[in-house]
């Protein structure tokens, strides 16, 4: 089992300039990471025009990531499968030009969305899952047959309002029923959608892939600055209603201790990668956001 680091919890460093990527490697392993996801969204490793993949790019992180001795363990991109006609052909084709990327990096797995984690809330009804599970099923299935062929095994993440909780996760694993495509549990985002993240991490644990583990703030009442959607750093509301904030890793409202346990005991051994996303000093937050997931792993 690896604990590691999501570079997205450093979007705001590379952002800024302050930090590179090779940087942040560096420091995910000062820290102690074992292992990163890269997020590809302060940084590309294609033209945002022609698509065309940047391999000198590739090349150079790739190197950073074996002078760090760090390994690269999962790459994620963000997907609209809630499409019809060429539109939604579309996107089939850029998603897979994602999985050419992760493979060029060598990476084994790569997550991808089935649906836009902003869609209006009204739009998040059972009858809309319903209506869109075999669309985003069947485009998901070419993903993953395009992932076979290029030695990526594609996963499904927990994220948003939409594609999120227990039930509706495991209906679309099951609509795609394929060995090469499988769970990306993000024990955070599972209070997206109101259910209890130590519950989700008992009942998705054997068919659990990779974990996002991350913390939030939760409140009943408004806190004040929050919006529906804005979850980079910022107050936002849970599909009924509830006010959440990213938070430290065991510093906020989740029960870091149980849900762990709940992975542990079921037998999980795979990547465990920090995700964080609050108000605080980034490097600080995730500096002890992975020794408090390392600790409590232990202990428990």
């Amino acid at each position: 089992m690896n604990i590691g680091l999501s570079s997205y919890s450093l979007d705001r460093e590379i952002e800024s300039g302050r930090m590179t990527l090779g940087q942040v490697m560096d420091f995910a392993v000062a820290q102690g990471a074992q292992c990163m996801e890269l997020v590809p969204f302060a940084f590309r490793f294609d033209d945002p025009v022609t698509g065309k993949i940047d391999y000198d790019a590739i090349r150079k992180v790739k190197k950073q990531a074996a002078d760090a001795g760090i390994i690269l363990s999962n790459y994620s991109v963000l997907a609209d499968f809630c499409k019809d006609g060429e539109a939604l052909d579309k996107e089939i084709a850029r998603i897979c030009h994602e999985v050419d990327i992760a493979a060029e990096l060598g990476i084994p797995r790569m997550r991808h969305d089935v649906c836009a984690f902003r869609r209006p809330q009204a739009h998040n009804t059972l009858k809309d899952f319903e209506y869109w599970l075999p669309v985003m099923a069947e485009a998901a299935k070419k993903v993953c047959e395009h992932g076979k062929a290029r030695s990526v095994k594609t996963m499904i993440e927990n994220h948003g309002f939409f594609a999120n909780g227990c039930d509706r996760v495991q209906r679309i694993l099951a609509a795609v029923n394929d060995e090469n495509y499988g769970l990306l549990l993000d024990t955070g985002n599972i209070v997206c959608v109101d259910e209890d993240a130590s519950i989700a991490a008992r009942e998705l644990a054997p068919i659990t892939k990779m974990v996002h583990l991350k913390d939030f703030y939760i409140r009943t009442r408004d806190p004040g600055d929050s919006t529906q959607f804005d979850c980079a750093g910022s107050w936002f509301r849970s599909r009924g209603g509830r006010y959440l904030r990213g938070a430290i890793l065991a510093q906020g409202d989740l029960d870091i201790y149980e849900t762990l346990g709940a992975l542990k005991h079921a037998g999980y051994d795979g990547d465990i990668v920090i995700e964080f996303e609050g108000l605080e000093d980034a490097k600080y937050a995730s500096s002890v956001s992975m020794k408090n997931a390392r600790r409590i792993w232990e202990e428990i």
